[in-house]
């Protein structure tokens, strides 16, 4: 089989062992012996190990497993043997320390009595005279609401309806534009991305509709019982050409922690994502639409979704037509983080928020002077339906078919038979929540369809239901472990697809602290300290506690 996955046509995962053993040449020509400190008996500590003499001779190093990803476009996984086993009776060793919030004020309340006085102008004076990376490091790190209030008054003006009262909105430049009074924009961002800022200074800087541009509101949703509400932005300016939208949580729905998150708020979020894509395509394929105003039930929603698939499905088989789009692409960055140099570690901002947009099937082309008709856009999905169709016509075998086949008859990599082999953190009768055999962020999770649907078109009302409960499951269960940032992506199928094989993918990445991306990494070669069944054992009762305590 030459494409290059662990998904055997037999239904189970391949992968490679390396054995090291191994002799080098010692072409050293000058050998600096020197102390390195000591004991604490008074030993004396070299560097005598650095300096060998001889060839180097490396005998029995540790194995090292090499993991062909699922998907070969995605590269391949390592896993160091010693390392990885060292968790496997103590899964619960996985984990992240959640972040302790600091506070400033308390730190110099000792040495300043007073400082934590509301008003304090000596507070004040020394915030101010602070250097910029202690600002950030501040504004990212203090759980101190009056920390975050003092800098926020130091990174932009605030505008009071009465003295004392909480800013009712920012100072602007002019009436004419959205231009406020920022004075220090990475402050301003920071600040604007801790939880713990007062949610009167939240909504005034960064929740309210407008405060961030002009992006015009295109759709609302509210729950039932009126606790989610979700704005629906355009952004026409965008890298994703064709307008792109940003699901946003209301200023009246503040939600900054995955524990935050309640089921109607994934709903809500995936619906207005499932609606826009509706009611685009409808547009285009010229079947009518309900009414402009109002967020389309979840009935309507269905009741569009039939017309809309049959109708692709008939104009698609029409010679010559061209489908002006032709996929969909959904993204999710949650969390924030931003390093005192001015480095910025994740998204834009925190508050819960997906984007998504309709990829054209077709672009206008040149090269040099002439044009060329043959180059479509970009999607990730398209990928996926590359591989599977390589894998079919080199195996004879659908793809996804024998990785759910390979998934469920998992053995584990370090070969103990004591200890479990499920992949699967989550599962019911539509979807599966699972680890990765290969995983290209420490902790990736994965999650598709049981049935073979390819995208959101495909997918009826109980699925996407499934799909939304699980996607709040993943994000709690990874931030229970620790982790504060999040990339969530989708793999679809092409709308003009009649493959049957590609199904709907999504692959939830966490970003660790030890793990920021290297020259390794940037090579599709990452690098991994647990073996995945270690993973899944550590993740399943979490998930547990997490759909216990949603009370469904």
């Amino acid at each position: 089989m030459h494409a290059a996955t662990c998904v055997h046509p037999t239904g189970t995962f391949r992968f490679g062992i390396h054995k090291p053993d191994f002799t080098i040449a010692n072409r050293r020509r000058h050998t600096r012996i020197t102390r390195l400190g000591r004991t604490a008996e008074g030993d004396t500590v070299s560097n005598h190990c650095n300096f060998p003499e001889g060839n180097v001779v490396v005998e029995g190093a540790d194995r090292v497993y090499e993991v062909p990803n699922p998907f070969p476009f995605r590269g391949a996984t390592y896993i160091l043997h010693q390392p990885a086993c060292r968790c496997a009776d103590h899964p619960e060793t996985i984990g992240l320390s959640h972040r302790q919030p600091i506070s400033l004020t308390e730190a110099l309340e000792p040495i300043l009595p007073g400082m934590g006085a509301a008003n304090d102008a000596t507070r004040r004076k020394l915030f101010a005279a602070l250097p910029k990376p202690i600002l950030l490091a501040v504004a990212a790190t203090s759980g101190d609401p009056r920390d975050l209030a003092l800098l926020a008054e130091l990174a932009c003006d605030f505008c009071h309806d009465r003295e004392g009262a909480p800013p009712s909105g920012l100072l602007y430049r002019d009436s004419g534009g959205h231009r406020p009074l920022i004075h220090d924009p990475a402050l301003y961002k920071v600040l604007g991305n801790n939880p713990s800022l007062p949610d009167a200074l939240k909504d005034a800087m960064v929740l309210r509709p407008g405060v961030q541009g002009d992006s015009p509101v295109t759709a609302d949703w509210v729950s039932g019982d009126g606790t989610s509400s979700i704005f629906e932005y355009m952004r026409s300016n965008s890298y994703i050409p064709w307008g792109h939208f940003a699901a946003n949580m209301a200023n009246d729905t503040v939600r900054y922690r995955a524990s935050d998150l309640l089921p109607d708020d994934l709903y809500g979020l995936r619906h207005l994502y499932c609606q826009r894509t509706l009611i685009r395509l409808a547009e285009v394929l010229g079947l009518p639409v309900a009414p402009s105003s109002g967020s389309l039930s979840e009935k309507a929603l269905e009741a569009l979704r039939i017309p809309v698939l049959t109708a692709l499905k008939e104009k698609c088989r029409v010679p010559g037509f061209r489908l002006p789009f032709s996929a969909t692409l959904w993204g999710w960055n949650f969390g924030f983080d931003f390093t005192p140099t001015g480095y910025r570690l994740h998204g834009s901002h925190q508050q819960v928020h997906q984007q998504y947009a309709l990829l054209p099937s077709h672009m206008e082309t040149a090269s040099g002077g002439g044009h060329d008709d043959h180059l479509s856009p970009f999607g990730c999905g398209d990928l996926v339906a590359g591989f599977t169709r390589q894998y079919r016509e080199e195996t004879g075998r659908p793809f996804f078919d024998t990785y759910l086949r390979a998934i469920r008859g998992n053995t584990r990599m370090d070969g103990r038979d004591d200890l479990p082999a499920d992949l699967v953190v989550y599962e019911d009768k539509r979807v599966m929540l699972f680890v990765p055999k290969a995983q290209t962020s420490q902790w990736e999770l994965q999650l598709m369809p049981l049935a073979p649907v390819g995208n959101i078109l495909e997918t009826d009302t109980p699925t996407r239901r499934s799909l939304d409960l699980a996607m709040l499951v993943a994000m709690r269960s990874l931030t229970a472990l620790g982790a504060a940032m999040i990339t969530v992506i989708e793999y679809p199928k092409r709308f003009d697809s009649e493959d049957r094989d590609q199904r709907l993918l999504y692959s939830f990445l966490p970003k660790l602290p030890f793990s920021p991306g290297s020259f390794t990494e940037a090579q599709l070669r990452w690098i991994n300290n647990h073996f995945p069944e270690y993973f899944a054992a550590r993740l399943r009762p979490i998930a547990a506690e997490v759909l216990a305590s949603l009370d469904l």
